[in-house]
């Protein structure tokens, strides 16, 4: 980051600036750094982190570099930045970092970023039905409290 700290994000949209380096979207580059030859045709990941990049003149794949991924002891102890960006605290532990699959790591896909857990129309129907719920309890108690009013006062 700017500031020379390591920030850790789980954006998996990284791009090749100007000079070649591979960075985030916000364009902090990622640690170990990798460099694309500025005339490559393809670009490949493997699930393993391994980068590999094909250019021209060239019949096997060039490998330029590996993705490390990084894990906390308690993820929610990181401090957000923005721009999808975390730095690590006390509270979230030192990071592991490693290799795809190595020491019960993730794997890399290329081409796809991680969607949400959430399925939103579920949880819209969820929230409606919560709520007329809570609407039919709420009548109910006024309901129960003007009986008892009603009978408080002709007792």
């Amino acid at each position: 980051m700017p500031d020379g700290q390591i920030g850790y994000t789980r954006s998996g949209a990284f791009m090749r600036n100007s000079e070649g380096t591979v960075v985030t979207p916000s364009g902090y580059p990622i640690q170990p750094e990798i460099q694309i030859p500025a005339d490559t045709s393809t670009i490949t990941v493997a699930s393993d982190g391994i980068v590999t990049v094909q250019t021209p003149g060239n019949v096997d794949a060039q490998e330029v570099g590996q993705i490390s991924l990084a894990d906390f002891v308690n993820r929610q102890g990181l401090q957000p930045n923005g721009e999808s960006m975390f730095t690590e605290t006390p509270a979230s532990g030192a990071p592991i970092i490693a290799n795809p699959f190595a020491e019960g790591m993730g794997r890399v896909v290329q081409g796809s970023l991680e969607s949400s857990n959430v399925n939103v129309v579920q949880e819209l129907v969820d929230m409606i039905e919560t709520q007329r719920a809570y609407e039919v309890s709420s009548k109910t108690i006024t309901s129960v409290d003007e009986m008892m009013r009603f009978i408080a006062q002709n007792i």
